[in-house]
């Protein structure tokens, strides 16, 4: 048996439990003891010195959109629709080996901020880009974070009344097909699997109704979770009553898309009744509090979806909407999100980091596997060094990691095993995956030698 062991940490275990001075011991990739006061001895374990650090669960990523790595910082001051409408053009030139490559640097990127697990919304599949999904699979895993691949589609491009240009949808037909195929190649039901596959048809504004719909059945009838983008700006909503006769949470309902398989991203502009709706269908919400900010989209109510018992996670969104591309940093900034618009009690350093780890567990189905430290889970942890400069006056580990300067990650465990040991990532190089990520930038920003 392999066995892993932390000993003198402050653990944060993300059920609510909390040791000041405790102890973690894995085998084999799963915990099979957690609590207080010093580790058992156990012969020939790994041994890591956990004193001057917070053990948490690994960070749970439930919102991302890794190939906008390569369009990081374009757009900056226009709205959601003006940025996609600009982002568009050059999305359209992604192909797999772009793919791979943004996704090693986002990966890396997300890993180092403490995020062992990331769903990813990949969306736009350009005629003739190559295998994109493979691409993507095959690059997370080298990194070794967990991979929930959301496996979007859009079918309305602009001769139909959609925002994309045609060039980068699929029909209909053309996108179920696809999508069934990604299920049956990459979905693993397993425990501890490293890559789940989700159905995510893009959003009411970029997908037919018919489309929408045929996706839901899809799911079911693989047994595979659902995702989309709903009601993130008002532009959204009066669209979608004008369009469909229904606010967005109405007409997600009318085609089947509410239910415990469900997380929506972003879920900003909701009315008490939506929320109500929400929380009673089990549908769960991805918040995107830096993204939200940055494209002027709003404030999602979280604390009105937490108290209505609503599954609640973070996400980072795409880098190009937040350029912030990590995942501890928007514990921070859904805390003061929150605050500025409902006062100093809207929302605690550990309601934050409770969101960050099995809200976004429970938002991908995967909270009897991961989003805590308990017997029987698996052994995916992160710790955090908070006894230097800009935390070590910060009594309180917890709010000193949420409240305070980005901390150290020193070590991150995925099943167990190191992906990020004494600050820098063992799987793959750090300086190779930044160089992978300036690549793919170029190369889509490039006005020549590309489609």
């Amino acid at each position: 048996m392999s066995t892993v062991v932390i000993d003198g940490a402050h653990i944060a275990a993300g059920d609510g439990t909390e040791y000041e001075d405790g102890h973690i011991v894995a085998a084999d990739g799963v915990v099979t003891r957690v609590g207080a006061g010093p580790a058992p001895e156990a012969r020939g374990a790994r041994r890591i010195d956990g004193r001057g650090c917070l053990a948490t669960p690994g960070l749970v990523n439930t919102h991302h959109h890794l190939y906008q790595w390569a369009t990081q910082g374009m757009f900056a001051d226009a709205t959601l629709f003006e940025w996609l409408t600009g982002s568009y053009e050059l999305w359209r030139r992604l192909d797999a080996r772009t793919v791979h490559e943004t996704t090693t640097a986002g990966t890396a990127w997300l890993a180092l901020s403490g995020c062992t697990t990331a769903s990813d919304h990949h969306y736009v599949f350009p005629r003739e880009a190559g295998a994109m999904v493979a691409a993507e699979v095959e690059a997370a895993r080298a990194v070794g974070i967990r991979l929930d691949l959301a496996r979007g589609s859009m079918d309305r491009g602009r001769s139909a009344g959609g925002l994309p240009p045609d060039s980068v949808t699929e029909t209909f037909q053309g996108a179920l097909t696809a999508t069934e195929a990604a299920v049956d190649a990459h979905h693993d039901p397993a425990f501890g699997a490293m890559t789940r596959v989700a159905v995510a048809p893009c959003s009411p504004f970029t997908v037919s109704r018919e489309l929408m719909a045929a996706s839901a059945e899809l799911a079911r009838a693989k047994g595979v979770r659902l995702h989309t983008h709903l009601a993130e700006t008002r532009d959204e909503e009066e669209q979608c009553r004008a369009e469909f006769g229904a606010a967005p949470v109405d007409y997600a309902e009318q085609l089947g898309w509410l239910g415990e398989d469900v997380w929506l991203a972003h879920a900003v502009h909701l009315s008490d009744g939506a929320i109500a709706r929400v929380a009673d269908t089990g549908t769960g919400v991805a918040h995107c509090p830096s993204s939200n900010a940055r494209l002027g989209a709003g404030i999602c109510r979280t604390p009105e979806l937490l108290r209505a018992g609503t599954a609640v996670g973070l996400g980072v969104d795409g880098p190009a909407s937040s350029e912030l591309t990590g995942l501890a940093g928007e514990m921070r900034q859904a805390v003061l999100m929150a605050r500025a618009r409902s006062g100093p009690r809207a929302l605690s350093a550990r309601q934050a980091l409770h969101m960050a780890t099995l809200g976004g567990a429970r938002c991908l189905g995967r909270q009897a596997e991961i989003g805590s430290i308990e017997t029987g889970k698996l052994a995916d942890i992160a710790l955090w060094r908070i006894d230097g400069f800009g935390h070590d006056a910060i009594d309180d580990p917890v709010v000193a990691l949420v409240f305070g300067p980005q901390a150290r990650l020193e070590h991150l465990l995925v099943g167990g095993s190191a992906v990020v040991e004494g600050g820098e990532l063992r799987t793959v190089s750090a300086d190779s995956a930044a160089a992978a990520g300036r690549r793919a930038h170029r190369r889509i920003t490039a006005r020549e030698g590309t489609r």
